[in-house]
């Protein structure tokens, strides 16, 4: 098993979703490592807050679609979380002792291993405090200039803006308007958007606004040549590379 090869990325990076979920099991140490080891520019994960207040790297909100229980990250503390058995990649219905529910330290741990940018979703409505407390793990354990922090709660966002004021910053939607590309403009976040809501024109615009262009989650290699011939900054993949 491997990546699907670009001959030609350009001038634009490329992200492994969840690491590289396309091999191995998304947000698991497998799946980082296998990023890790190759030449992706950045490594994207999830963290949710759970009940005791710590960060667990998971993107759903139920853990039932990989894990072998089904529970409400949230709602439960993490060490019922890191009980989990997951599934084991290339089995049917086979879970595994060997991968384990990782902590947000852990997964930067890797990252910072394989000298990688980190690109952190904050998932649903975050506090005050959680943001702080998830940036200063992030600057204990990596370089916050190696980070890019996204999230489809724009609250989140702001809130990091005002915790740290420069800090590198996407805003994940599924669409685009003119509407929000002032509104990005003003904030000074980068754009992190469903790759099929792009064109070239959007592109353009976005550029001309000092607005930077991620996309996600493109896996076809031909849409990806298009998306690299329109300029488009960062491309998050599950596959290609």
């Amino acid at each position: 098993m491997d990546t699907i090869r670009l001959e030609n990325k350009g001038k634009t990076k490329m992200i492994a979703h969840r690491g590289l979920s396309g091999i191995e099991l998304e947000n698991s140490l497998a799946a980082f490592v296998a990023a890790g080891n190759r030449d992706y520019y950045g490594v994207e994960t999830d963290v949710h807050v759970t009940k005791d207040g710590k960060y667990v790297i998971f993107h759903d909100d139920r853990s039932g679609r990989v894990a072998e229980k089904d529970i409400a990250l949230e709602e439960v503390e993490f060490s019922q979380i890191r009980s989990l058995r997951l599934q084991e990649r290339g089995t049917e219905g086979g879970y595994t002792d060997m991968q384990k529910p990782l902590s947000l330290s852990e997964y930067l741990r890797v990252i910072r291993r394989y000298e990688k940018v980190a690109v952190v979703e904050l998932k649903n409505p975050m506090k005050k405090e959680s943001i702080s407390e998830i940036t200063d793990i992030c600057a204990k354990e990596y370089d916050l200039n190696r980070i890019v922090f996204i999230s489809f709660t724009y609250e989140n966002l702001q809130t990091l803006r005002e915790i740290l004021p420069d800090q590198h910053a996407q805003f994940l939607t599924g669409a685009i308007s003119d509407e929000l590309i002032a509104k990005l403009k003003k904030d000074r976040f980068g754009l992190d958007i469903l790759y099929t809501s792009l064109n070239e024109e959007w592109v353009k615009k976005l550029h001309a606004n000092g607005i930077e262009v991620n996309c996600w989650t493109c896996d076809d290699p031909e849409a990806a040549k298009n998306l690299i011939a329109w300029g488009v900054d960062m491309i998050t993949s599950n596959i290609l590379q």
